[in-house]
């Protein structure tokens, strides 16, 4: 059984999806959900489903990410984590922290990447006019948003489609997309998964 740690900074919709999708026929389990800030409502959440749930406030650190990293560490370490799995976890982290945890971390990020790193994806491609939007699930490395793709599922733009409802529409793609990732991942398959 592969051990999942689980890293938010919000409400944790994706952390609930994964954890959610790890019962009963499943390679994984969730043993971890630990957040970067300790109001974050995605650690209520998690501790209300009976989750074991930690958290390392980065403000205390002001710039110093390898000190924050460090307590981040102690955390996972303690757990032992083979797969770490951020969802929607909103701080950068260093190039030694990644590498720490090589070709074991997963992201999910609400564009077709390689398209639009980084944020306000809805409203970049919205401006760009494209066809279509969604989400992809990557292996994290140590350059932003730039891992192996494991996973991609796409949506229509519509006429008169806002950065808001388009949000709300990858965010739905993104609560199918990722369990299934998680689950191929973990039991070692390879290749993009494909979502229409």
């Amino acid at each position: 059984m592969k051990k999942v740690a689980i890293l938010v900074s919000g409400g944790g919709s994706n952390m609930l999806t994964l954890c959610s999708s790890m019962m009963d026929d499943h390679p994984a389990r969730p043993v971890l959900v630990l957040s970067n800030d300790p109001s974050a409502k995605g650690l209520k959440y998690a501790a209300a489903r009976g989750l074991s749930v930690a958290s390392v406030d980065h403000r205390k650190f002001g710039k110093d990410r390898a000190a924050f990293e460090a307590e981040l560490v102690k955390h996972l370490e303690s757990v032992e984590p083979d797969i770490i799995c951020l969802a929607g976890f909103m701080r950068v982290l260093t190039a030694g922290f990644v590498e720490r945890y090589a070709g074991r971390m997963l992201n999910i990020h609400p564009s077709l990447l390689p398209k639009y790193k980084g944020l306000n994806t809805h409203a970049r491609a919205l401006e760009a006019g494209d066809a279509e939007a969604g989400c992809s699930v990557h292996v994290v490395t140590p350059e932003l948003d730039d891992g192996p793709i494991l996973g991609q599922a796409r949506v229509t733009i519509e006429p008169g489609e806002t950065a808001s409802s388009l949000a709300a529409k990858v965010l739905k793609q993104e609560h199918r997309l990722y369990p299934a990732v998680l689950r191929r991942f973990a039991e070692g398959e390879q290749g993009v998964l494909e979502l229409t």
